[in-house]
């Protein structure tokens, strides 16, 4: 490991911070008395006036899951356009995009004066998660020397982590703000992380599989590569960097060619884990956590502090998973999770059908054990599908197809994250706790696709990763066969 990987690592992850705070701020200010007064009036009556109202209803609204989910359309048109900038002109200039998208979008969002300003405000960081989340990963990916390549790229997951915990801080101190103008301060605070990614991205340096596929200044590259692996001995990586490139200059239409037969694999890994990611139930814990904690019948401020406390177990279990997904592997990581993942929802989903009914809240004690359950709940995401399902996608492409396949995983990434949150408050009223036993469902599924299909690709070099498929018991059939077709016209 050298102190110059560590650097541009660190500065590349405020990308994954910047996410984080969003996801935080967004579910922490729609349950902020004074932001629904001002702009989604008609939730604000609900939940005080309406006592006829489900517990599970109250905050049912079109307008505010609007709110919530523009970001992720617009994040999902701007990764498509992010994949080309990122080939083209290489993964630096696609994080700068990023930063600035995110500058404008936090400065709409503190001066807001009416929902539309809003709105425009979350497009904007919608186009900036777009392009971090495009090339944040592909660059940690490029950069990590094999051994610790899961640790840096987990590194990405744990400054989402991060994020989302500062913004569960910062909303828990704005909220006792007595004008009632806290939230602007949240929702501008994204400035922060945005102008440290902004000048930081200026600073960085491109990584060598990056100058390889773009000029063919192999010196250049190779420079960079001792720089990076601090060691002078790098000829046998450059190798393999340029013969990887010179595969992918002759490929015109990436999304063309990862449809092939021989990259089937990929292809149903760049769909199905992001897909899983969603379905887990995460990001409904995220953003709504403090409406799910009021709907519970906690108060405003004991709301926002579950949040926190929530996000600090989320944080350091993604810290543990660091340290030991390379020595663990992947496989286990994700069995383990899954095993609790469910465990946990079944419980809390038991609790809140026996205890909650439509009005009153749980007692206490039960709102308690709810909160350790969710904890338990989010220690297991945070150490295996969270890190592990951008980690998993980011390191199977083979170069020619890299770029495309993260941007699809990325893009399938936001579809669901918006389907979930466009439909998860319509849900929660009308499956009531059933809805922890849904997302149960799906944990059991990914749990047994990821023991089934998915190879471990724990230590292997990035660049001969196809190995793995040609050996797994299904994928060979697939993979196997093209290998020989393709010996056979050597020959």
């Amino acid at each position: 490991m050298t102190l110059f990987v560590a650097l541009s690592c660190m500065m590349a992850a405020m990308g994954g911070v910047i996410f984080g705070y969003d996801i935080g701020i967004s579910g922490g200010v729609t349950s902020m008395e004074s932001f629904l007064k001002k702009f989604f009036p008609e939730v604000y009556t609900k939940m005080k006036e309406d006592t006829k109202i489900s517990n599970y209803c109250k905050f049912e609204s079109q307008l505010l899951t609007s709110f919530t989910s523009s970001l992720y359309v617009a994040g999902l048109i701007a990764s498509f356009f992010a994949s080309s900038v990122t080939r083209a002109f290489g993964r630096k200039p696609s994080i700068l995009a990023g930063g600035a998208a995110f500058l404008a979008g936090s400065a709409f969002g503190g001066a807001a004066v009416n929902v539309y300003m809003l709105i425009i405000g979350r497009v904007l960081l919608g186009v900036g998660v777009g392009f971090a989340n495009q090339s944040v990963p592909l660059y940690l990916s490029e950069m990590a020397p094999p051994r610790h390549r899961g640790a840096i790229n987990n590194g990405f997951q744990f400054s989402i982590g991060i994020g989302a915990l500062s913004a569960n801080f910062i909303n828990y101190g704005t909220q006792k703000i007595e004008g009632g103008w806290g939230w602007r301060i949240s929702l501008a605070m994204a400035a922060v992380p945005a102008a440290i990614l902004t000048l930081g991205a200026l600073f960085l340096p491109e990584t060598p599989n990056s100058l390889i596929q773009r000029s063919n200044d192999h010196q250049n590259a190779k420079l960079m590569l001792q720089r990076v692996r601090g060691t002078p001995d790098v000829q046998a990586e450059l190798d393999d960097l340029i013969k990887a490139s010179s595969i992918s200059k002759t490929i015109n239409h990436p999304f063309k060619k990862i449809i092939q037969r021989k990259y089937r694999p990929q292809l149903v890994m760049a769909i199905a884990i992001p897909f899983f990611q969603q379905v887990t139930g995460i990001n409904v814990i995220a953003f709504y956590a403090p409406l799910l904690f009021r709907t519970i019948g906690l108060g405003e401020s004991a709301s926002l502090m579950s949040a926190v406390v929530t996000g600090l177990v989320g944080t350091g279990s993604t810290f543990i998973s660091m340290l030991i997904v390379d020595k663990l592997g992947r496989k286990l990581l994700f069995l383990i999770g899954g095993i609790q993942m469910l465990v946990s929802q079944v419980m809390v989903g038991g609790i809140m059908a026996a205890q909650l009914g439509d009005h009153g809240g749980l007692s206490e004690g039960y709102s308690y054990l709810v909160l350790i359950l969710i904890c338990v709940y989010v220690a297991g995401f945070g150490w295996s599908w969270g890190p592990l399902g951008w980690l998993v996608p980011s390191e199977i492409y083979p170069l020619e197809i890299r770029s495309a396949g993260q941007s699809i995983t990325v893009a399938v990434s936001f579809v669901f994250t918006f389907i979930v949150a466009q439909t998860f408050l319509a849900m929660l009223c009308h499956f009531k706790s059933g809805i922890f036993f849904f997302f149960g469902g799906w944990v059991v599924v990914m749990t047994a696709f990821v023991h089934l299909f998915l190879p471990e690709t724990k230590n292997l070099p990035i660049e001969q990763m196809e190995i793995v498929w040609r050996e797994h018991w299904f994928w060979k059939r697939i993979v196997g066969e093209i290998s020989e077709e393709s010996k056979m016209q050597e020959a």
